[in-house]
């Protein structure tokens, strides 16, 4: 715990680091394989699987074009700005602007990437329990 009562000369940063995008697309990409692996085993579910891979598709491609057209025509103070590397241990440990209230970095990165974690955990436990209970049913 910190002690400190006023945290001087902390950052406050307004974007995510590069790493937190990463991992949220690492777990939409391990959601989609584990539905895949676990629940593909009947014609039926083919067409659902095939509508949620291209929802995540489309989810994880449509910010990326974005970012890379919005690079593309930035400013050149945006660029100068942006052209300073962050280290994730310096993000982590800044502030993390919200709606004009502030965040540690840590417990925004934590926001962020604890949903996709349970849906992609969830999914996956309960694909491994749905394949035991198959195989002791047969």
């Amino acid at each position: 715990m910190n002690r400190e009562l006023i945290a001087h000369n902390k950052p406050v940063f307004d974007e995510l680091h590069p790493r937190v995008y990463g991992t949220a697309v690492g777990l939409i990409v391990w959601f989609t394989l584990m539905a895949w692996i676990l629940f593909d085993r009947s014609s039926d579910v083919i067409l659902s699987l095939m509508f949620v891979t291209v929802l995540f598709v489309v989810a994880v491609g449509l910010p990326w074009t974005l970012s890379l057209i919005y690079r593309k025509f930035q400013t050149p103070y945006t660029h100068e700005r942006q052209s300073r590397a962050i280290s994730f241990h310096d993000w982590r440990d800044g502030d993390f602007a919200v709606w004009g209230a502030r965040l540690r970095g840590r417990d925004a990165a934590i926001d962020v990437l604890l949903p996709l974690v349970a849906v992609s955990l969830g999914l996956t436990a309960i694909g491994i329990v749905f394949l035991i209970v198959r195989a002791f049913a047969a």
